[in-house]
């Protein structure tokens, strides 16, 4: 296959599945991880794709974002190891926050039975998890479900969120970056989130770190305001230390 016919290619994946990866294309396509990068720079060149850590996106899809079921089957290994070392971060007892997203509802499934917490959340799959659970004090936030990620958004949950005060809140987000902070695609998720983040003593971000590097249209963040970042070794060392220069520590699990 003719560069050409490869970049056309790659264009076409990147278009339906809303980002392609280097190493992927690599074996996809049996050529070298630099060939993929050249290829990459030549549609980024072009307008036609945005590079991002380890892939690239589709120009203008800043507001790309995949159902629930989608993106739990990305990076699945990486998500377990993160939600096993967040369990770390938990407190003896006291109250958590929960946010949205796969990797906040793998945490919630590794609760103890015997946990004895108050747990807040506005996600509907970390609510359906702990519900039976004897020991947590469980507290769903109301409002406006999105179905694409089946998290409360609206009025209703920012008032929520501005009544209470939170030992720790497990945050996720769509894309992190030393520029453009913490990111997501809709803004009343975003909204949500920002909420989440001021309603807690201590804030832990769960991202995998594939991540890392996009940007999304609602900011709802900026990495300073988290405490600790856990998430893969797939982070490179160099921006780990960059991202602990600034103030938030990080766990690569």
């Amino acid at each position: 296959m003719y560069a050409p016919e490869r970049q056309q290619e790659i264009l076409r994946l990147a278009r339906e599945s809303g980002r392609v990866d280097v190493l992927s294309l690599a074996e996809e396509f049996q050529v070298t991880a630099e060939t993929v990068r050249r290829d990459l720079k030549v549609l980024d060149r072009a307008g036609l794709i945005r590079r991002v850590h380890g892939g690239a996106i589709p120009a203008g899809r800043l507001d790309f974002e995949p159902d629930l079921a989608e993106r739990d089957a990305v990076a699945a290994d990486e998500k377990d190891r993160i939600a096993q070392a967040a369990l770390a971060e938990l407190p003896a007892e006291g109250s958590v926050i929960l946010d949205a997203g796969t990797t906040a509802a793998r945490l919630a499934a590794l609760l103890p039975l015997d946990s004895t917490l108050t747990v807040v959340t506005h996600a509907l799959p970390a609510a359906a998890r702990l519900a039976d659970h004897p020991g947590i004090a469980l507290h769903l936030v109301g409002g406006r479900v999105r179905h694409r990620t089946r998290a409360a958004v609206d009025a209703w949950a920012l008032r929520a969120y501005g009544e209470i005060r939170a030992d720790v809140a497990f945050v996720a987000t769509n894309g992190f970056s030393h520029t453009g902070g913490l990111t997501t695609p809709d803004l009343a998720e975003a909204a949500v989130k920002r909420a989440a983040l001021a309603a807690a003593r201590r804030v832990v971000l769960l991202c995998d770190s594939a991540k890392f590097g996009q940007e999304h249209l609602a900011r709802f963040g900026a990495l300073r305001d988290v405490d600790l970042l856990i998430t893969d070794t797939g982070l490179a060392s160099e921006d780990a230390l960059t991202i602990e220069r600034g103030g938030t520590a990080v766990v690569r699990a």
